[in-house]
């Protein structure tokens, strides 16, 4: 299940990986413009044209999970950078920390800080500017995640790269 607000759909087995050489590109649309890969080949580049682009994607800590859900329902997004008071990168909270911390396991999400269930930045895969697109997918593949933080040589972050503006089908032989 893939966000809509990601920039590649990604089609991959649960049990096994294609290697890079069977990855083919293809284009898809974000908004009305068609692109692919090639035209975008730093994570930088891919940044700028995707959804998250001037977008305020982060949110405290120490905000409820219901005002995580709420903005990704205002933006129609799938993460965001959680911050500590500092304003640096402290992790990400997702639809998937959302649906099996909170939902399954019947707890409030108005009762629940985003600290609480958010992925800390010491489990995190971030990006930098300088990383290709094929680096940054070869990331989410590795990990099986949807989302990588892009940060600058100083750590701050500066964006978010997702699955789901480009078109990558894998194919399996």
């Amino acid at each position: 299940m893939l966000s809509r607000a990601a920039s590649v759909i990604l089609r991959k087995s649960s049990t096994s990986r294609a290697p890079q050489s069977l990855l083919k590109l293809n284009s898809a649309p974000i908004g009305s413009r068609f692109y692919s890969l090639e035209e975008h080949p730093s994570a930088k580049s891919a940044w700028e044209k995707s959804c998250y682009f001037e977008m305020d994607f982060t949110i405290s800590e120490n905000a409820t999970v219901y005002e995580a859900v709420q903005k990704f329902a205002a933006y129609d997004i799938g993460c965001l950078v959680t911050m500590d008071a500092s304003g640096k990168i402290s992790g990400v909270i997702s639809e998937r920390d959302y649906i099996s911390k909170i939902a399954l396991l019947g707890r409030l999400s108005k009762d629940t800080l985003v600290k609480e269930i958010s992925t800390k930045s010491a489990n995190l895969l971030t990006a930098s500017p300088q990383d290709s697109v094929d680096q940054c997918m070869e990331k989410m593949l590795s990990k099986g995640i949807r989302h990588l933080p892009l940060l600058d040589d100083d750590g701050n972050v500066i964006g978010m790269l997702s699955v789901s503006g480009y078109s990558l089908p894998i194919c399996f032989c």
